[in-house]
Formats: C-alpha cells, sequence, structure tokens
C-alpha cells in the first residue's frame, strides 16, 4: 500500500460523521463560530482597562494573583458581570471552535492525502490538537472563574496562563494549518 494512502488511515476525531456531513458540519460551524466570538468581543469591550490592556486575555495571562485581582479590581461591578458573562459565553465557543478548526484541519487533510502525506497527517494530529485546546480552555475558564468569585489560591492565575499559553498556539497553528491549505487546494483546482 502507498504511502500517502496510509495517510488517512490515521484516526480523525470526526470519523463518526461522513465525508459530506463533514463538510456540511464545517459550513454550519463556521459561522457559528464567528458569531459566538463577535459577541465575546462585544462582552470583552468594556474589560479593557489600564490594568488589563487586552481585556479577557490579559486576564488569561495575568500569571499572579496579585496582577490578576488588580484586573479584577479595574472593572468594577459592572465590568466583572461582563467578565463573568464573557466567561460563561466562552464555554459555548469551547465547543464550537474546536470542531470548527478541527474539521478545516480534517478536510485540508483529506486534500493533501493523496499528495503530501505529510502535510495530510499533520493535519489529522491537528485536529485532534483542537480538542487539546478545548479541554486547555475550560481549565483556563475555571480557573479565572475562581478568581473572579475571590479565590485567592496564588496557583489559579498561573494554572490559566500556563493553559492559555498552548491553547493559543495549538488555536493558531490549526488556523494557518486550514487557511493555508485551503488557499493551496484553491489555488490547484482554480489551475487545472
Amino acid at each position: 500500500m502507498a504511502h500517502s494512502t496510509q495517510t488517512m488511515k490515521l484516526r480523525h476525531p470526526f470519523e463518526w460523521l461522513s465525508a459530506s456531513a463533514q463538510k456540511c458540519a464545517f459550513a454550519i460551524l463556521l459561522p457559528v463560530t464567528l458569531v459566538v466570538m463577535a459577541i465575546l468581543q462585544v462582552l470583552g469591550g468594556p474589560l479593557k482597562t489600564d490594568a488589563a490592556p487586552a481585556g479577557i486575555i490579559s486576564f488569561e495571562f495575568a500569571g499572579t494573583l496579585a496582577l490578576a485581582q488588580k484586573m479584577v479590581a479595574s472593572w468594577g461591578q459592572t465590568g466583572q458581570v461582563y467578565a463573568g458573562l464573557n466567561l460563561g459565553f466562552d464555554f459555548l465557543f469551547i465547543v464550537t471552535y474546536p470542531a470548527a478548526i478541527g474539521l478545516g484541519c480534517v478536510l485540508v487533510a483529506r486534500a493533501f492525502s493523496q499528495r503530501v502525506a505529510l502535510v495530510a497527517s499533520a493535519g489529522v494530529v491537528l485536529a485532534w490538537a483542537q480538542l487539546v485546546a478545548g479541554v486547555l480552555d475550560c481549565v483556563e475558564n475555571y480557573a479565572l472563574i475562581q478568581i473572579l468569585l475571590g479565590a485567592q489560591q496564588e496557583w489559579l492565575p498561573a494554572v490559566a496562563m500556563w493553559c492559555a499559553a498552548p491553547k493559543f498556539a495549538i488555536v493558531g497553528v490549526g488556523i494557518v494549518y486550514v487557511l493555508v491549505g485551503a488557499a493551496v487546494v484553491m489555488s490547484r483546482a482554480r489551475g487545472k
């Protein structure tokens, strides 16, 4: 058996869906993910302060309890409500973005499976990695919610930061893989 055909033998997290259902799910999940992301941006607007210049992202990367508490205090009561809404609504985002990016990785991997086995294999690995990003995001959110509720454990901001960094890296690499892969696939299709 040729190496390129072995590539798609790697199991991906969406095996339970047919190839056409994967495309359909991606077509639905992508706009839903973008809408949820836009809502999170609106909810995060009031969280941008001098103490938290990047809003909720600053909070994710606070790293120390003192800095995290300074950010929470800078938001005031109303901002803290927005932070709670943002973190709560983020759990919907955690359902949509790993699935959308993961499906995008699988679709691109399938397109490369007969041409470039290594690129296809990378897509399957990245599809699984998006699920890891979702788990990291859940742990991060739990830590941040505890801080927002007044928890005093020094380790909570560190856990949030150490979950946020790999989460963003995994998601970023997945997005780049999907965008670049889709551009290559589309340019090849136009060239035929």
